[in-house]
């Protein structure tokens, strides 16, 4: 409703009123959508062709919806549009991963965000697993030390239309180059992903709608640094996607030289965090651990990093890290990764190791971000 008044009544009408802004589809949740074409008098049917062809066919524009009446296409044109963000460029590393550049579409700003296509092969060199790494910020406020995105401190939060965007668009260049759709996805890429809670989870419904993309929530995996209220509100609101924790350090006190965020959510409010989403949705969780040569991979840390591993069921994934210009952190030696694995083994900690990739195009983890030019924008970080 718009002052009372249904769009069915300001179309009628409209010389006696001002010119209203016109409403972009993409910003509108499924049951929005579903609102928006209620107060047009449309069946229910027409939300439901709305949102396939917004987060199924990819279209950008009315005149592609084929199966809507001319009439009723010009009748959306006069109320409401389609923002997309736009491919801008693209960069393929030589083991097969594929790193694009986004802008956004705003008017008054140029900015920009980053993903990634990720792909796994079988020994034929037929693509296996295809994983996309998307952005849910232009830039990060959380400033980790060792990370390029929270260097460029924190600018603004994508909307869900502009995740799924990334999405759909890196499904088919997925198809173009691999022959073969995505198969997850991660929300590891730009930005802290539960710091924009309500556009991460509405894109990730989205996502596994089976109007949408029909990926199973099984296959999509949120992380975050720790952010503990955030993540007791995924248990509350039985969110079905995986959850993944960004610890990188096993005490308060590594982590908090690498992690500003640990100096008001400790390792005190995380275990609590913890234990309640286990509690309330019975699932287990992954540790992201990024394993720095001399800094977190003793004995004593696997020791002390089983402890967390115990406050529920779950496993750590151990990232070799990439390096980061600027970072004195650097990643673990092969001698000091396999005596960690082994001291991991021996506390009976699940662990699984993630290799590099990506990272001769800057498309690894934590390399992610917007250099040439760019202002800095806010963060918790206390130096630059």
């Amino acid at each position: 409703m718009v002052d009372g008044r249904s769009y069915a009544y300001l179309l009628d009408t409209m010389s006696d009123f001002p010119i209203l802004p016109k409403t972009d589809l993409k910003s509108l949740t499924k049951e929005q959508l579903l609102a928006f074409c209620k107060e047009l008098g449309l069946p229910r049917f027409r939300a439901d062709q709305l949102f396939q062809w917004l987060y199924q066919k990819g279209a950008s524009g009315f005149d592609e919806m084929t199966n809507l009446s001319k009439e009723l296409r010009a009748r959306l044109k006069e109320v409401a549009t389609i923002n997309r963000i736009i491919p801008s460029d693209k960069q393929q590393s030589k083991d097969g991963t594929i790193k694009f550049l986004f802008t956004l579409n705003d008017e008054d700003k140029d900015y920009k965000v980053e993903a990634v296509l990720i792909p796994d092969f079988y020994p034929d060199g037929v693509a296996k697993r295809l994983t996309v790494c998307v952005s849910s910020q232009v830039g990060c406020v959380f400033g980790c030390s060792f990370c390029a995105t929270g260097k460029m401190g924190f600018f603004r939060n994508l909307s869900h239309g502009e995740v799924v965007d990334q999405v759909q668009y890196i499904n088919q260049v997925s198809e173009e180059t691999y022959g073969k759709k995505i198969t997850n996805i991660v929300y590891m890429g730009m930005g802290e992903p539960l710091h924009n809670y309500k556009a991460v989870v509405n894109s990730a419904d989205i996502i596994s709608d089976p109007l949408g993309t029909d990926l199973s929530p099984k296959r999509i995996t949120v992380s975050t640094v720790g952010l503990a209220k955030q993540i007791k509100q995924l248990a509350d609101d039985s969110e079905p996607f995986n959850l993944a924790i960004s610890l990188h350090a096993p005490t308060d006190e590594k982590r908090d030289k690498i992690m500003p965020i640990n100096a008001s959510m400790n390792l005190d409010a995380l275990e609590d965090a913890v234990r309640y989403y286990y509690r309330k949705t019975g699932r287990p969780l992954t540790y992201e651990y990024l394993l720095f040569d001399g800094f977190n991979d003793t004995f004593e840390d696997a020791k002390n990093l089983s402890k967390i591993v115990k406050w529920a069921p779950s496993k750590v994934n151990i990232i070799m890290y990439n390096n980061v210009v600027g970072v004195e952190l650097q990643r673990a030696r092969e001698e000091r990764l396999d005596a960690f694995l082994k001291a991991l083994i021996k506390h009976d900690v699940r662990a699984t190791v993630r290799r590099s990739r990506g990272d001769d195009i800057d498309a690894g983890c934590g390399q992610l971000a917007i250099r040439e030019g760019a202002p800095r924008g806010k963060t918790i970080a206390t130096t630059a």
